[in-house]
């Protein structure tokens, strides 16, 4: 699998979502001990444990993701047409079809049967996130404002 920059290095990451990205961020570092990896706009953030990671995004009208729910699964693939021709044909709910992103992933998402949303991608060139107009943000969290 290629190292992606503009990708944490986790296979599986979950996607949560949340009204407001940039509070959620905080909290989840502040009372979790996530660090901010990668703030993408007001909409989306990338969160760090260790070697885990977890994306937040945007909560849209109606509680739902663009993948059609609260949460959502993200996982790195080696190969994502063959993945997504394999789920098709298992009867996976194809929400949106394989796509290359300028961040350097190639992406698709669907709906498992019991109607959990899943994203799989897989790097295909190690882009840096300054490279597509993001922001590195070092880490947030300060072990001297523990409460």
């Amino acid at each position: 699998m290629i190292d992606n920059r503009s990708m944490p290095t986790s296979t599986v990451i979950p996607v949560l979502s949340y009204p407001d990205v940039e509070t959620a961020s905080h909290w989840l570092c502040g009372a979790f001990g996530f660090e901010i990896r990668l703030m993408i706009g007001n909409h989306r953030a990338q969160l760090g444990f260790g070697d885990g990671a977890v994306v937040v995004t945007e909560l849209k009208s109606g509680g739902l993701t663009r993948t059609g729910g609260p949460f959502a699964v993200m996982v790195r693939v080696e190969d994502v047409d063959a993945h997504h021709s394999r789920a098709a044909r298992h009867g996976a709910v194809i929400l949106s079809g394989p796509t290359s992103h300028p961040y350097g992933e190639r992406q698709y998402s669907c709906r498992d049967l019991a109607g959990h949303n899943w994203t799989f991608s897989q790097s295909v060139a190690d882009v840096m996130p300054d490279d597509w107009g993001r922001i590195v943000v070092e880490s947030s969290n300060d072990p001297d404002m523990e409460s």
